[in-house]
């Protein structure tokens, strides 16, 4: 089972709901902007996680926060809607200097406003570590396995949606020029990217 097969059983019924209300959204415009920020997400954390250190630091991180308990009780969570937490947190590890300008991409893209793209990556962050701590812990792996499942996450995805994935991975851009061409994200629209969960992999 993959991370996304994980977070898809999870993102449904009275979950999307819950998530729907807190961020303001319908449930299909919520889902189309789950479907653009899951693989941004795990596009990240491959990309960290592909220099050891990196690697290291997340196995850590979840080995110590994220044994995938969190999927015990999503309704606090869920319910929370706020742009702080840990969640909030995450994202600062996750994205860095880049998460203000993966943010607005993904708000342009998907057509909710940024306030509302915020709530949702604060509430979706600790899900996605919760998968990966998940599979960590069931797989046994270690920093370079860990390092391995997300690399074949983000390939599976590329596979899938490729024209998606060039798009969002130009948020994650790191040569710090800071250009992102906004207009062209917003003009790809939402229809591959919302196959990415319902869809085969």
């Amino acid at each position: 089972m993959s991370i996304l097969d994980i977070l898809q059983g999870q993102l449904s019924g009275n979950n999307l709901r819950q998530m729907s209300e807190a961020v303001g959204t319908d449930e299909k415009t919520t889902n189309a902007a789950i479907a653009a920020a899951l693989p941004t997400l795990l596009g990240a954390l491959a990309r960290n996680s592909a220099e050891p250190r990196g690697a290291e630091s997340l196995h850590n991180a979840l080995n110590k926060d994220h044994d995938g308990s969190i999927f015990d009780n999503l309704g606090s969570l869920l319910g929370g809607g706020g742009n702080s937490g840990p969640g909030a947190a995450i994202l600062g590890h996750i994205f860095g200097g880049r998460q203000n300008r993966v943010e607005n991409g993904l708000s342009q893209t998907t057509g909710i406003d940024k306030g509302s793209m915020t709530k949702l990556m604060v509430m979706l962050a600790p899900m996605v570590l919760g998968a990966l701590g998940k599979q960590q812990r069931e797989k046994k792996l270690d920093a370079s396995g860990l390092a391995g499942l997300l690399g074949q996450e983000r390939q599976k995805v590329e596979t899938h949606a490729p024209n998606e994935m060039g798009f969002l991975n130009k948020l994650l851009d790191t040569d710090g020029d800071g250009d992102v061409d906004m207009a062209d994200l917003a003009s790809k629209g939402m229809g591959l990217l919302g196959g990415l969960l319902g869809g085969k992999r």
